[in-house]
């Protein structure tokens, strides 16, 4: 299995303080993953601080 996150860090939020943004991020999903069950096919999508979609973290089957 693979876990991917993608931020993308020219929108929103992350434009004005991009470390301060992505370690909140960090945090928030670091400690919000005991909520899944860490399958291929968990996910979820990322948002700022000003609660904008910035990205998504997925787990996948590295199967193929």
């Amino acid at each position: 299995m693979k876990f991917l996150l993608e931020v993308t860090m020219d929108e929103g939020a992350l434009t004005e303080d991009p470390a301060g943004e992505l370690q909140r991020i960090l945090r928030y999903w670091g400690g919000n993953l005991k909520h899944y069950d860490m399958r291929p096919g968990d996910g979820s999508e990322i948002y700022d601080s000003a609660y904008q979609v910035v990205g998504r973290w997925t787990i996948e089957d590295q199967a193929g």
